[in-house]
């Protein structure tokens, strides 16, 4: 399968919008209430927040045949080399096929003088825990987010480069 990784831009947004969506119903199902997954999505998803997103953050997409199918959000990098994965996200049918690997390798190219990538995590979701494990992520520390008032068991990850 071939696939183009490339910046965002805005007229993406409801492309990625989607994807943020599909992935966190098939992700989630039956570890984060559906109710709550929705809330979620409106808010951090919204098209004012999308456009924060572009404005303030870094943030790759993967398209195939022109489709967008995935994407990876990054912050800046800090003055101490740290930087976040906010989010990686892919249509379910677009997993396990290189692409996540390649927004993550994206990110490394661009996040200049990057040391340390953090990634955050829910501990039930073992199809990110897995892949981020694989890509050489290490576990630093686990603790309870309260979720819109559901409670996650988040691990917090690190990626030293």
């Amino acid at each position: 399968m071939r696939f183009f990784i490339r910046k965002m831009k805005e007229e993406d947004i409801q492309q990625v919008q989607q994807v943020a969506k599909t992935s966190w119903n098939y992700t989630y199902e039956g570890i984060i209430p559906s109710e709550i997954q929705e809330n979620f999505l409106k808010s951090a998803y919204s098209d004012e927040m999308m456009q924060r997103r572009l404005e303030r953050s870094i943030i790759f997409v993967a398209e195939v045949d022109g489709k967008i199918v995935g994407f990876a959000n990054y912050s800046p990098v800090k003055e101490d080399g740290k930087a976040e994965l906010a989010a990686i996200y892919l249509y379910p049918e677009y997993q396990g096929k290189g692409i996540g690997t390649a927004l993550l390798k994206e990110g490394f190219k661009y996040l200049d003088g990057v040391k340390e990538i953090f990634i955050n995590v829910e501990k039930e979701n073992k199809i990110g825990k897995t892949f981020y494990e694989a890509k050489g992520f290490k576990v630093v520390t686990e603790f309870d987010d309260d979720f819109d008032g559901y409670i996650l068991r988040t691990v917090r990850m690190v990626l030293i480069i």
